[in-house]
């Protein structure tokens, strides 16, 4: 089988961790790296690892579109807007890794199967990459009426992009909460820790149900099946305790370690993300959505 030709739209952290994913891939193929600094350190390892570099951005790559036919927008909200407009008329599919949402919010095991034909997905937000997946395992047992989430990363691990888009981050992540999670009303807080060393990415869910918890065992044994299921793209997804019950209240802890790929362990918030992009790419290349289309 033939592997999908993908590219990366920018070369900052989150576009050089994630072609040090897609090299591992056995399903995508990564032809290009696009930027705008040539200097870049992105674009430099790209270079190095032998990958054509664009450096005039998008438009640059609109030059020769025959390079990808996926591509993976790594810049910012406000970027994504113009350049989903752009491919748009080359017939390509865009996985938008920034908080621009002009897609479906996208969790790959939450509802990955139903996007396998959409041409621009949204991948949320590190922290709802994070908490979605258990928020969904809970609502598949309770009516949830509250779910709140406090993202807690190293802000370290919080670089420009993050930090621009910060308005952004909360209302994507409060509003995938409710559409993907399964939550009549989210919130959504992020906290940029800057204790040394680093701390892991930490995400603190509290949930209020419609009933009381009648069977504790089986909400357990759903978020275990939550956790190994995310694993399977983000080894380093743990929950860190036993779920917190009191009435109808429930707290999940989690903690997310990151495969270091290219950035520390410590930025789980970033790995979890490109991880997760990655994972929905590699199942558009085993359907014949984007392969019938050559």
């Amino acid at each position: 089988m033939s592997k999908l030709k993908v590219a990366i739209l920018g070369s900052g952290n989150i576009g050089t961790d994630l072609m040090k994913k897609i090299q591992r891939s056995p399903t995508l193929e990564l032809t290009a790296v696009i930027g705008i600094d040539p200097d870049s350190d992105g674009l430099r390892m790209a270079r190095d690892s032998g990958f054509q570099t664009i450096d005039t951005g998008l438009d640059g790559f609109l030059e020769t579109p025959e390079l990808a036919d996926v591509i993976f927008d790594a810049t910012s909200a406000y970027a994504h807007i113009k350049h989903a407009e752009q491919v748009q008329a080359f017939g390509k599919r865009m996985i938008d890794l920034t908080p621009a949402a002009i897609g479906p919010l996208t969790v790959p095991t939450v509802n990955l199967h139903d996007h396998l034909d959409t041409d621009n997905v949204n991948m949320v937000t590190c922290g709802g990459q994070a908490t979605i997946p258990m928020i969904h395992a809970v609502s598949e047992l309770y009516d949830i009426e509250y779910a709140e989430i406090v993202a807690t990363i190293a802000s370290k691990s919080a670089g420009p992009a993050t930090r621009a888009n910060i308005d952004e981050f909360i209302a994507t992540t409060s509003r995938a909460i409710e559409v993907v999670g399964g939550a009549k009303s989210g919130k959504t807080i992020l906290i940029l820790n800057p204790a040394e060393p680093p701390i892991m990415m930490n995400d603190t869910i509290h949930l209020t149900v419609r009933q009381e918890i009648s069977d504790e065992d089986a909400l357990y044994t759903a978020l275990k099946k939550t956790e190994r299921a995310v694993q399977q793209y983000v080894p380093g997804y743990r929950l860190k305790a036993s779920p917190y019950i009191e009435g109808n209240r429930i707290s999940i802890f989690l903690e997310v370690a990151g495969a270091a790929d290219y950035l520390p362990a410590y930025a789980g918030n970033l790995d979890i993300i490109t991880a997760a992009a990655v994972k929905i790419a590699e199942e558009w290349a085993k359907s014949d959505s984007i392969m019938s289309r050559r």
